[in-house]
């Protein structure tokens, strides 16, 4: 008697190694690059400067990306982490102008790790939407840095740009040595810890999460530690590239997480070929390119840049959340 086997296409099969999936997808991404250089003309856009400021312009974005991607996973959604990079970027300066280059990191990661905990407090034990709470402590972190803005004893502070000699991690290649670093405890935690599972664990169901014996809120106060730590780092660079960060009122900061979030979203359209972690970074490289390239076609920024940055949001949201039944949080 014959036995069917199932017909298999070898095709079919090499585009589900995650490995050449993303060398073609690399690939892709240079050809498009090179007709863009092409077309606009004089090799602007693949100039080795302007690769080079593309490049240095994602790093920050990076680690938020990294942090968001810990949040979706487990079904939540923060709106205050653009205040809490602003308030990061405050006690990254502050840390470092006192202890030197080891308070430029810990003022960054003592603050994003503390304030996102707390926000996942909020969010455990208050039973609040998260993206409620979310917007109310944005208020709360940014009335805080006002009011240490205004203070006679803290404004001096405020206004102190960071050190030259502390701003290694805004340059590269000490950027991208932190991002490869960024990269690898990411990918370890995401996907090879139990902490990670749980994290996934709970985003697919949180009841089938609870009957499988995890522990929901202690789940959720490891995101918060964990989601933390990568937005510290984000202030870290980001400070470290800017020198001073401005204070944001009127839920202005929210803005800081769009481009973080487009990243995240095109990400997800990639997650069923490529984990999401590998695909936060080249797709950040994308979005910045993109914005790269409308830049030096003459398209301002603060216009028509942001309204293609709705609509990339937009078309990145319905690919991503395909297949998903019900309500998307």
């Amino acid at each position: 008697m014959q036995t069917l086997q199932p017909t298999k296409d070898p095709a079919k099969e090499k585009h589900h190694n995650p490995v050449v999936f993303a060398a073609i997808l690399i690939a892709a991404i240079v050809v498009v690059a090179v007709i863009f250089n092409f077309i606009v003309g004089d090799n602007k856009f693949l100039d080795p400067a302007n690769i080079g400021v593309i490049i240095s312009h994602t790093i920050w974005p990076i680690f938020v990306a990294w942090g968001l991607c810990f949040l979706f996973a487990c079904g939540y959604t923060d709106l205050s982490i653009g205040a809490i990079l602003v308030l990061g970027s405050f006690s990254t300066t502050l840390f470092g102008n006192w202890l030197g280059f080891p308070g430029v990191i810990l003022g960054g990661l003592i603050v994003g790790a503390l304030l996102t905990f707390i926000n996942f407090n909020v969010f455990a034990f208050t039973k609040i939407p998260s993206w409620i709470a979310g917007i109310s402590l944005a208020m709360v972190y940014e009335a805080l840095a006002v009011a240490l803005k205004v203070n006679k004893t803290t404004s001096s502070l405020i206004y102190t740009d960071m050190d030259k000699g502390l701003r290694l991690l805004g340059k590269m290649p000490w950027s991208l040595v932190l991002v490869a670093v960024g990269f690898i405890v990411a990918y370890i935690i995401y996907n090879r810890t139990t902490v990670g599972l749980n994290i996934r664990a709970l985003g697919g169901n949180k009841d089938v999460a609870k009957a499988l014996g995890i522990n929901i809120l202690k789940t959720l106060l490891w995101v918060g530690v964990i989601a933390g730590l990568f937005i510290g780092l984000a202030a870290v660079v980001q400070q470290s590239f800017a020198g001073r960060t401005t204070v944001k009122t009127g839920l202005t900061s929210i803005y800081m997480v769009f481009q973080p979030l487009a990243i995240v979203l095109l990400a997800q359209v990639l997650q069923k070929r490529l984990n999401i972690i590998v695909a936060v970074p080249i797709c950040a490289v994308v979005i910045y390119g993109v914005f790269n390239l409308l830049t030096i076609l003459g398209i301002p920024s603060g216009t028509l840049q942001e309204a293609f940055l709705g609509a990339f949001m937009i078309v990145f949201g319905i690919f991503g959340q395909r297949g998903v039944k019900g309500v998307v949080k």
